[in-house]
């Protein structure tokens, strides 16, 4: 299906090159022992093109697929499905891909406008709903947690016919499910809403922010969602001329929005920082007067690439230097106070979701290789009460992708589970999944999973309870 495109795009080869197919495989070759408290599924979404791709493929192009391992009684079960979007059925009635990428001139007259939702980036599970989602915000689509076949479009019970964009939280504490959705069309450029634990819309509002803004995530509190208003965006002279431009613009300021969980635009507050882009957070909290945020900063996500004409930036190969930071927002004073917790630089990070929102000291990060595409070469486990981080290296040629980590039954400790990656070979395509105890974590894996396959790069997963049935 992909021709001589992938012999010049980094993203169409080696572990980053897609497969063609789906397989249901039981009763994989374990190393070790996998616990037998580990009852559920790791699953990751992926970019995952079908068809050769008509222009300059990005990363984030890519047909979503999610791959798939069940635990449970101490053995494991692989499998992977595409996401059947309504524009992958589109192209599969054509035989070919109809809608260019991120990088590509906008096309009008295509089916369902000129964007492709993909449903490639992430995974959420809440009200029972396993729910795949894009990076720019479209409408979920809903998969079978036992088989991953895609059960269609959710839209809470036909009260939103909008988008939900990649990275919602869901509250452990209440079930609800908080999201944001934006638009580089027309206003409102950024929308927020609220779910309840049953999967019911109960809050949908604009959020004002200056123009259209290339967002990706945000943060809850008990009581508070920190909305990020960053300087990446489309650039609106090129959007009027039928054209895709990026631009990061260091004259505005980083805005970082709070409000309370229920409230609406009139209840935000804004908090101005130095620029800078953030792909993902990790935590948040509040401490007396302060709410806390931990989150993955980049100084500058748009450095020129060299050996180009200018016309391609960086962002095309994701050569990116995020590092953990803190940020204190004091919502008496005004005062914002922004710290660099770590020189090393880490992505994709991860963290104990039934702590979301309170007090945290773990964070499990990706670390981010020093070649020119984005690959992590092993984890590190932050304890950021202590100061401290340990590291989990892997050899040489062989990367990772974002963890999960699973409490175990009954884990009264912050730590006390496990950590879960894919671990993939660039030496023979060969995929393992590596199982941790996160309060050991530089031991090393207590079990390993041979897959039959190999499994490319992708973007994010989650865990979804079991059995699965």
């Amino acid at each position: 299906m992909l021709d001589h495109v992938a012999q010049i795009n980094p993203y169409l080869e080696g572990v980053f090159a897609p497969v063609d197919d789906e397989l249901d495989v039981q009763d994989l070759e374990v190393e070790g022992e996998l616990p037998e408290g580990l009852v559920g599924a790791y699953m990751r979404n992926s970019p995952n093109p079908r068809f050769t791709p008509p222009g300059r493929y990005h990363w984030f192009d890519g047909d979503g697929m999610v791959h798939a391992l069940a635990f449970e009684g101490g053995r494991a079960t692989y499998r992977n499905r595409y996401v059947r979007t309504r524009s992958f059925g589109v192209e599969h009635e054509a035989g070919e891909a109809v809608w260019g990428g991120i990088l590509d001139p906008i096309k009008g007259g295509l089916p369902g406008g000129p964007l492709k939702n993909t449903s490639n980036t992430d995974l959420v599970w809440h009200a029972g709903r396993l729910l795949s989602l894009w990076w720019l915000g479209a409408e979920p689509y809903e998969l079978d947690p036992s088989d991953l076949s895609t059960l269609g479009t959710f839209d809470f019970g036909g009260a939103h016919k909008g988008g939900v964009s990649a990275h919602p939280k869901v509250d452990p504490r209440t079930g609800e499910l908080v999201f944001m959705d934006f638009s580089f069309f027309k206003p409102p450029f950024l929308s927020y809403g609220v779910a309840s634990a049953s999967g019911e819309l109960t809050r949908f509002v604009p959020i004002e922010i200056p123009g259209p803004r290339i967002l990706h995530d945000l943060a809850i509190t008990e009581r508070h969602t920190i909305l990020l208003d960053l300087p990446l965006l489309w650039d609106p002279e090129a959007l009027r001329h039928g054209k895709r431009k990026i631009v990061f613009d260091t004259r505005l300021p980083s805005r970082f929005g709070i409000l309370p969980r229920h409230g609406d635009n009139a209840d935000v507050r804004w908090f101005e920082c130095d620029p800078c882009y953030i792909y993902h957070t990790i935590n948040a909290w509040e401490e007396g007067d302060e709410v806390v945020l931990l989150a993955c900063r980049v100084a500058n996500p748009m450095p020129k690439a060299e050996g180009w004409d200018g016309t391609i930036p960086r962002l095309y190969f994701l050569e990116l230097q995020p590092f953990m930071y803190r940020w204190r927002f004091n919502l008496v004073t005004g005062q914002v106070k922004e710290e660099r917790i770590d020189d090393v630089s880490t992505e994709f990070p991860r963290m104990n979701d039934d702590r979301l929102g309170l007090p945290t000291r773990f964070s499990y990060n990706p670390r981010v290789a020093p070649l020119p595409r984005l690959l992590f070469d092993g984890l590190i486990k932050y304890d950021t009460d202590a100061g401290t981080s340990e590291a989990w290296s892997l050899p040489k040629g062989h990367f990772t992708s974002e963890p999960v980590f699973v409490p175990r039954p009954g884990a009264r400790a912050e730590d006390d589970g496990w950590v879960i990656s894919f671990v993939h070979d660039a030496r023979d395509g060969a995929t393992r999944v590596e199982v941790l105890n996160a309060d050991d974590f530089a031991a090393g894996p207590v079990a390993t999973v041979r897959l039959p396959r190999r499994v490319p790069i992708g973007f994010h997963a989650c865990w979804v309870p079991g059995p699965l049935r």
